[in-house]
């Protein structure tokens, strides 16, 4: 059996990958399923197009398509998702309705206005 030069050998492929499954249902994005590595489980996730002056939800990616296998792209992270976010859905909804307000001035009182200041 002949070995392989060093210079011969060929680079692992990356073990980013996705898999596209469907477009979402706007049709602006695609739903995927996601192995970053071979030692992680399957991930599902939904991938959008950065757009300007829109926030970013999760990581920056680039997809590089297989040859060999359509639908499935090597994934490279251009930019993490930071690890400091704050879910949204922590603790209750904050609303100030017109019945919040009512039962405020009810138990707390309505404010003062500040000197020189008419209320209407």
């Amino acid at each position: 059996m002949a070995k392989r030069s060093e210079g011969s050998k060929r680079a692992p492929k990356p073990r980013d990958v996705a898999l596209i499954v469907d477009r979402t249902e706007d049709h602006e994005g695609f739903q995927i399923l996601r192995q970053r590595s071979a030692d992680r489980s399957v991930e599902v996730g939904t991938l959008r197009p950065l757009r300007e002056g829109k926030p970013i939800d999760g990581e920056v990616v680039t997809l590089k398509p297989r040859r060999d296998l359509p639908f499935v792209y090597d994934v490279k992270v251009e930019l993490a998702q930071p690890e400091s976010r704050r879910a949204t859905s922590d603790g209750p909804v904050q609303v100030a309705s017109d019945e919040y307000r009512r039962g405020w001035d009810a138990i707390w009182g309505r404010r003062r206005p500040a000197a020189g200041h008419k209320l209407n």
